[in-house]
């Protein structure tokens, strides 16, 4: 039995709009077409001076076609300060993550790396290790980190965690629907040779899937699976 074939209820953590898809967009998709439910919880919002109110309207809605299209089945907006999340106070970020993990009810969440270049990421990481933590009631049986392009490639290899995957995850078939979501999020989208483009996601799929002779595939580390 593959893992896809051992996943329930999905649960992805993105700290930041875009981040589910460039992570596990194919997996999403691979998911709900098998009939399974996944909800995606964005953890922080822009806000102003930074982000100019209808900028971040327009990010949001963009997220929700995005994730129309790839099938999911609950939008969380947790709406805690994008860029900013080092000063919330942990324990306020820790109850955020809990309070959306125990909605869910998952068994499996996807979260972002924890040696990826942005706080974001790292605080979101952590909240969701102790959000998850197995005592004191409802615990998540699996979990696994995903790698995002411009943020997981940009840390110091060696003197920070480096994202070495031991899950690769067949996205043959789901690719396209994977791109035609990222593209939903139009604001982000970026040319090549940036990271974060079409062609970049594409050959990172395709370079990720020739790892395992799959034509396309995310990378994921698993952090924790409880077998019982």
């Amino acid at each position: 039995m593959s893992m896809i074939d051992r996943i329930g209820t999905t649960l992805v953590l993105a700290p930041h709009p875009d981040d589910e898809v460039l992570g596990c967009g194919g997996v999403i998709a691979r998911l709900t077409a098998s009939g399974k439910p996944v909800d995606v919880a964005i953890v922080t919002r822009g806000m102003p001076p930074a982000y100019p109110p209808e900028q971040v309207e327009q990010v949001v809605a963009e997220t929700k076609a995005s994730h129309a299209l790839l099938g999911v089945r609950n939008s969380h907006f947790l709406d805690l300060p994008a860029a900013a999340l080092d000063r919330v106070p942990q324990a306020e970020l820790n109850a955020a993550v809990r309070k959306v993990i125990l909605a869910v009810q998952p068994d499996t969440i996807f979260v972002p790396f924890v040696g990826d270049i942005h706080v974001d990421h790292q605080l979101v990481f952590s909240a969701a290790m102790v959000a998850s933590r197995p005592t004191g009631g409802f615990r998540p049986c699996r979990i696994l980190a995903y790698e995002t392009v411009s943020e997981t490639n940009w840390d110091a290899p060696y003197l920070s965690p480096s994202f070495v995957p031991n899950i690769f995850i067949s996205i043959d078939g789901y690719l396209e629907k994977k791109l035609a979501a990222f593209e939903r999020v139009a604001s982000q989208v970026k040319e090549f040779p940036n990271e974060r483009s079409v062609r970049a996601l594409t050959a990172l799929a395709e370079l990720r899937g020739a790892c395992v002779h799959v034509p396309a595939a995310e990378a994921f580390v698993l952090v924790r699976e409880i077998d019982g």
